[in-house]
């Protein structure tokens, strides 16, 4: 929508012929805009909607505003028809007619019905400064296309925002409640509802929070739109999704949960028959803790013996549960107790095996005592000192100490100890050979 030149003195025929091919061009400018705006699909939901909040006022003032529209362009529109009547007279227009025609194009020649400015609610053109209503206004056609102008941008903008979330918000929250739905229908196939599981009340908010956003959306378009900062643009800006948003990424870990519960529906038995091989071997080895620990007692003495526990019953009473849970198919109870089940059972394991190496250890002491006597004797042997009567007596010492219960292990080590001693130094003393040489080892000790 173009404008006028500024009022000035009396126009020539050229002059006038200039201003009026460019009034007629703006003339059909605005009414190619009016008619768009009139037939945009944003205007005619408006019209048919039940508004409320901010659309419903914001509507009604937009409303008005296109009626004064359309008054201001019917009286721009007979300016511009009585201009072209006057410039037909004649070919050659007299100078009062190009008097009347500057007048027209360029004073304040165009009259407006107060009744019709008033249309608008609040507006500063309905009233006088003191607040009297006017019988009817007069503006120049510059003027009348600046306020043309201003009531076009502002009742576009509301059109044009409404559509923008109309178009962006109802069909994602519909596609949205339809994947909810289907939500809802694999979770209720696996357990997972309201009261009996935190996904199933998930659900039933992610339902009830979707339901009324949509009726806000619809109701009141312009509450969930985010102004473009700067602009100025009719519709500039985005419509508001977090609310939206954050109900999409709700029903997503809602999913993630279904998923977790169906894969327990799917390998529950088979980690039911790991959970239970896990505690056998767990029982199973403290059982032999438990024989280790009557061994240790009966055959070594003077030792502190760790007393094993029994297997605890409230495993096996869990992994009864979880059973029963599979049976009756509640797998969103059975899918938290299998992950703990499962941490328990490695730890009890765990602790069966650390009760059998505690209790074990003075009988691995032993075995170490009696190898280290062992070595020794085969290494007197390998240097002919075998039947030396003072090492012999050192190591039956040692090997009645050793292998009788219940065992001392501590008289016993020094023992080993001392028959160590003796051998080490009948190694270091030279010793005469067959052939009357001398013969040192202390090399080989």
């Amino acid at each position: 929508m173009g404008v006028t030149g500024p009022p000035g003195p009396v126009m020539d025929r050229d002059e006038v012929d200039r201003a009026l091919a460019r009034l007629g061009a703006e003339h059909e400018a605005i009414e190619t805009s009016l008619l768009a705006l009139q037939d945009h699909a944003g205007r005619r939901l408006l019209e048919g909607a039940e508004l409320t909040g901010v659309t419903k006022e914001r509507w009604a003032s937009a409303e008005a505003s296109i009626t004064l529209l359309w008054a201001y362009f019917d009286a721009y529109t007979d300016a511009l028809r009585g201009a072209r009547e006057i410039r037909s007279r004649r070919r050659w227009s007299s100078r009062e007619d190009l008097a009347e025609l500057t007048e027209l194009l360029r004073g304040e020649s165009v009259t407006v019905a107060g009744s019709v400015a008033q249309a608008v609610a609040g507006s500063a053109e309905a009233a006088t400064p003191q607040g009297t209503a006017k019988l009817s206004r007069s503006f120049s056609l510059s003027t009348l296309v600046d306020r043309m102008n201003e009531l076009y941008a502002s009742s576009l903008d509301m059109v044009v925002t409404a559509d923008a979330v109309w178009s962006a918000l109802p069909a994602r929250i519909d596609l949205l409640a339809a994947e909810l739905q289907r939500t809802r229908r694999l979770a209720h196939s696996v357990g997972v509802r309201p009261g009996e599981h935190p996904a199933g009340d998930d659900l039933e908010r992610i339902t009830r929070t979707l339901t009324s956003l949509r009726e806000q959306v619809v109701s009141d378009p312009l509450a969930f739109w985010v102004r473009a900062q700067g602009s100025s643009a009719p519709g500039g800006g985005r419509p508001d999704t977090t609310v939206y948003d954050r109900e999409a990424r709700a029903l997503e870990d809602v999913r993630r949960e279904i998923d977790a519960v169906l894969t327990v529906r799917q390998d529950a038995e088979q980690r039911l028959v790991r959970l239970r091989d896990v505690l056998s071997r767990a029982d199973r080895t403290l059982a032999e803790a438990r024989t280790a620990r009557g061994e240790v007692l009966a055959k070594i003495a003077a030792t502190e013996v760790p007393v094993v526990s029994g297997p605890p019953t409230v495993l096996q009473e869990q992994l009864a549960t979880a059973a029963e849970y599979r049976r009756h198919a509640q797998w969103h109870r059975l899918s938290p107790l299998l992950e703990s089940l499962e941490q328990k059972a490695e730890d009890e394991l765990l602790r069966a095996r650390e009760s059998l190496t505690a209790v074990t250890q003075p009988l691995a002491v032993r075995a170490e005592l009696r190898g280290r006597l062992d070595a020794y004797r085969a290494k007197i042997t390998r240097h002919g000192l075998a039947e030396d009567p003072f090492l012999i007596e050192r190591y039956d010492a040692a090997r009645r100490m050793l292998w009788s219960a219940p065992c001392d292990l501590r008289v016993a080590e020094q023992a080993v100890l001392r028959y160590q001693q003796a051998a080490a130094e009948q190694l270091r003393a030279p010793r005469v050979t067959e052939q009357g040489g001398l013969e040192d080892r202390r090399g080989e000790q």
